[in-house]
């Protein structure tokens, strides 16, 4: 069994200072996902029209199409004075045409931040296997969020969406629209996720290196494992 001065200095090397510089960033970055997953689940921005002024020559009828914007629970029309919506966010009720999209955004929301409750596990568990906890929910929600965007573009053919998109759109083709920014926020946050996901496995599996199996150190009241181990 290691002793405690040889424990101490373990702790005091370049190398756990940097596992521990990482383990608060990784936190950070968590925290800063989970805000965008809520921000890409109520923007309704996701695709819209694209612009008039660049389609020289369009024949007439294109120009009395719509013009708007759709999310996953909002589609958008922006008329000479307001914009009239139609779906509802407070009731949870996305377009029907997004059901399936919007039923895989929010449960990566929901893997989200349950990953970023788990943190307070680290005031009372092994960091190591809190660590892997969040690795495995970052990894599932990265999931969930590919077969969101996935399946999304699968109802840009819709009756709700046509409207605004002309009528070549269709499944996976945008017809007169353009991606906008909440779906690009969506990819993102998708390999976000993903590296999150990779960067807890690693912090975990040094975690476990840290020390010997027969090591036990008393609990200590103050800061988090992930911030400041137990010597």
């Amino acid at each position: 069994m290691l002793e405690a001065k040889e424990v101490a200095k373990l702790y005091q090397t370049d190398f756990i200072r940097n596992a521990r510089a990482v383990g608060v960033l990784w936190a950070v970055c968590t925290l800063c996902f989970g805000i965008l997953e809520i921000v890409v689940l109520i923007q309704p921005t996701w695709v819209r029209t694209a612009d008039r002024r660049v389609r020289a020559g369009a024949a007439p009828a294109s120009l009395q199409q719509a013009v708007g914007y759709f999310g996953l629970y909002q589609v958008c029309v922006e008329m000479e004075w307001a914009v009239e919506c139609r779906g509802s966010l407070s009731t949870l009720t996305p377009v029907p045409a997004f059901k399936a999209a919007a039923v895989f955004i929010f449960m990566a929301l929901i893997l989200v931040l349950t990953s970023v409750g788990c943190f307070a596990l680290f005031w009372f568990c092994n960091a190591a296997t809190v660590y892997k906890v969040c690795a495995w929910l970052q990894l599932t929600a990265a999931t969930c969020q590919a077969l969101g965007c996935l399946i999304f573009p699968d109802g840009w053919g819709a009756p709700e969406v046509r409207p605004l998109c002309g009528r070549r759109a269709d499944s996976y083709q945008l017809g007169d629209c353009t991606v906008h920014w909440g779906f690009t926020l969506a990819i993102l946050g998708m390999v976000d996720a993903l590296v999150l996901s990779v960067l807890a496995f690693v912090l975990g599996n040094r975690q476990d290196a840290l020390l010997p199996d027969d090591y036990r150190p008393e609990k200590k009241v103050g800061l988090p494992a992930m911030i400041a181990p137990d010597l």
